[in-house]
């Protein structure tokens, strides 16, 4: 019994130092500001209950992880094939990297006030920077997945006369397969930590939304159930991220 409860222990132990540390820093708050009592744990799990009870957070949670499927979608649709062929052909590579590289270092939140300029206010800006936040660990995981393929299998596709078509289906895109998927890992965490501060560009459903509310309606209790609500399902999503990519490796 106590074997199976060990991968557990560390993993609480960790839990209850945060969450003492929640409540020691909500005590602290509370010396120069009674309010600040609604941020404290227990008020907080109260907040939360009444959320999931009322179903008033559950729109919110749909609408935000659907922004963020749309995103892992533009990551594969784009971030694939482009990584291929950066992969593949060097001249492509020659002159792409460098332009890439200059474009992913540029934080997605910085292209707001040009994403509002082009889309105005609403959910197409926020699709945007999404789709800017999560192409790039897709794209350059598929490249470096193609890189690391053995020249040898390239050479023996080509000796047996298989077509580009047969060489991408059966060792391509087979020896990538792994590299991108934790390139899409890596652009789900990405993705869910931009979504936040991108639901504030003046939509009315969404997480990020939600604490803006919170907020201007002095809801503190609220807007700290959105946090441990935000937190718990981008560990949620990366737990089946991670699932997925051992099944994929140990095939």
């Amino acid at each position: 019994m106590q074997k199976k409860l060990r991968p557990y222990y560390y993993p609480a132990v960790g839990v209850c130092f945060l969450l003492t540390i929640w409540q020691l820093t909500a005590l602290w708050l509370q010396t120069t500001d009674p309010e600040a009592a609604a941020l404290a744990p227990i008020p907080t799990a109260f907040q939360l209950l009444q959320l999931i009870r009322s179903g008033e957070v559950f729109p919110h949670i749909i609408a935000s992880v659907l922004r963020v499927f749309f995103g892992l979608v533009f990551a594969i649709v784009v971030g694939v094939p482009v990584g291929l062929l950066l992969g593949l052909s060097k001249s492509f590579e020659m002159m792409s990297v460098m332009t890439f590289q200059l474009l992913r270092m540029v934080s997605p939140l910085a292209w707001m006030p040009i994403a509002v300029l082009i889309f105005g206010t609403g959910n197409e800006p926020i699709l945007f920077l999404l789709a800017i936040a999560g192409v790039w660990p897709v794209l350059l995981n598929t490249s470096v997945g193609v890189k690391q393929i053995t020249p040898t299998f390239m050479e023996l596709g080509k000796s047996l006369a298989a077509t580009r078509w047969e060489i991408l289906k059966t060792i391509i895109l087979p020896a990538v397969f792994v590299m991108a998927l934790t390139g899409l890992r890596l652009s789900l965490a990405v993705l869910w930590v931009v979504l936040v501060p991108a639901e504030m560009l003046g939509v009315e459903e969404g997480l990020g939304y939600f604490i803006i509310d919170a907020k201007e309606r002095l809801a503190y209790s609220e807007l700290t159930a959105a946090i441990v609500v935000i937190s718990l399902i981008g560990w949620l999503l990366d737990y089946l991220a991670r699932v997925v990519l051992k099944l994929a490796a140990e095939k």
